[in-house]
């Protein structure tokens, strides 16, 4: 598999969040946490409807992660776990997900809580979360399922932060 794929920003995340250190984990930890998104101009028209769903998936580039472990020490752990089994953000593909509570848009601008971005963070998609498609029971949460309680106190450290 020798195939590139190219991506383009459709706009950048915006958030309190200057440096990784000290971010939340997930948005569900970043409770009230705002942002913005600056979408391009271009894009702008493809906004129309979204003001109806209170909650939108963001797909964004992790920018300031440069390569990739296949073993990592996520966040609530202390053992390495393959790449796939976590959330971590040095990834072979760097992209990342969130899910954000949409408060306004105004033009160009959307306004959300609930961010774990990084500010300046390309974003590469926008999708409604619908809670009758997107929720499902899950019968098993791995290794997650004995460390889940820390997500709210856990944050972001250097960890990944390349060398």
């Amino acid at each position: 598999m020798d195939e590139s794929i190219a991506f383009h920003p459709i706009g950048t995340v915006h958030s309190p969040f200057k440096t990784r250190e000290g971010m939340p984990i997930q948005s569900s930890a970043a409770r009230d946490i705002p942002g913005k998104i600056q979408l391009e101009e271009t894009y702008r028209s493809g906004l129309k409807d979204l003001e109806g769903f209170s909650h939108i998936y963001l797909i964004y580039h992790f920018h300031l992660s440069q390569g990739f472990d296949l073993q990592v020490i996520p966040f609530m752990d202390t053992k390495h776990r393959g790449v796939f089994a976590t959330r971590a953000p040095r990834r072979p593909n760097a992209i990342g997900l969130s899910i954000v509570r949409l408060v306004e848009i105004e033009g160009s601008v959307l306004h959300i809580v609930d961010v774990d971005i990084l500010d300046g963070t390309p974003l590469l998609d926008i999708k409604p979360y619908v809670t009758q498609m997107d929720v499902h029971v899950t019968q098993k949460e791995g290794w997650l399922a004995h460390n889940i309680q820390k997500m709210k106190e856990t944050a972001s450290d250097s960890r990944f932060v390349d060398p």
